[in-house]
């Protein structure tokens, strides 16, 4: 039996975040560098990925990648391992969304959330994997949400993108795990960011009603999703594949 230290250790492991640069990814580079991983960020903005890899030190690197050019994501993800290398821990966490009402909102509006949740992230995992699978070892994370949980209204794209991932996940952990490739995923409830306090300020009856709803009466801090990834990615989770886990204050299914 692995000892505890052993067990959650992700030392000498590669990880991948996209959308690490910020927000709940940068939370989740923090974490698993922390646990012992070498990192690597992905995003669109060079700057924002240059300061997040300052701050976090050691071996952080970053590439700039777009997860919406999703024709394009298999040249990206092969630049990416000629740099990098093979990547041991897959987090797809890259996202983005569009509040409009559905009455208003077009196909393309729906296309562009689900390029870059969904198809960017099922193209650059088809890539990263195959390494994984040389090596009958891995893990890939998702990035799901309360969205495919409860519904909210005026972001449909977002919540047909997020409740998709639950079948991806599903779908690929069926298929890889055999293989040594475990695939789950993370689902947050409401979180104590930047992007939070923006949507919510000066709403005092929306965050009276988000916190109503918690069982534990308070927000989440970042750092619980990145805690939340570094177990599903280590060797403490060996056994756990094919699923979600709700860091949510017990939101999704309390009363």
């Amino acid at each position: 039996m692995m000892d505890m230290q052993a067990a959650y250790s992700l030392a000498g492991k590669t990880a991948l975040v996209t959308g690490g640069g910020s927000g709940l990814g940068l939370a989740i580079v923090r974490c698993l560098a922390i646990a012992g991983a070498r990192v690597i960020i992905a995003g669109r903005r060079a700057e924002v990925l240059q300061a997040a890899c300052q701050e976090i030190g050691g071996e952080c690197a970053f590439q700039v990648m777009d997860l919406a050019d999703v024709k394009g994501m298999a040249v990206q993800a092969d630049a990416l391992v000629s740099a990098h290398g093979p990547i041991d821990i897959l987090v797809n966490n890259a996202g983005n969304t569009l509040k409009k009402p559905f009455t208003d909102s077009t196909i393309e509006d729906f296309d562009s959330v689900f390029d870059v949740h969904v198809r960017g992230a099922l193209e650059l995992t088809r890539r990263l994997v195959r390494d994984q699978l040389e090596k009958k070892a891995g893990s890939v994370i998702f990035t799901s949400s309360m969205t495919a949980y409860i519904g909210q209204p005026n972001v449909l794209g977002y919540t047909v993108a997020k409740t998709a991932l639950s079948g991806v996940i599903r779908g690929l952990a069926a298929e890889l795990s055999a293989d040594g490739v475990r695939v789950n995923g993370v689902a947050p409830g409401w979180i104590d960011t930047d992007l939070y306090r923006k949507a919510t300020a000066g709403d005092l009856p929306r965050q009276q009603k988000i916190l109503s709803r918690i069982p534990m009466n308070a927000l989440g801090q970042p750092e619980d999703i990145g805690w939340a990834c570094a177990f599903l990615a280590s060797q403490a989770a060996r056994y756990v594949t094919g699923q979600v886990l709700l860091v949510d204050g017990g939101a999704a299914t309390g009363f």
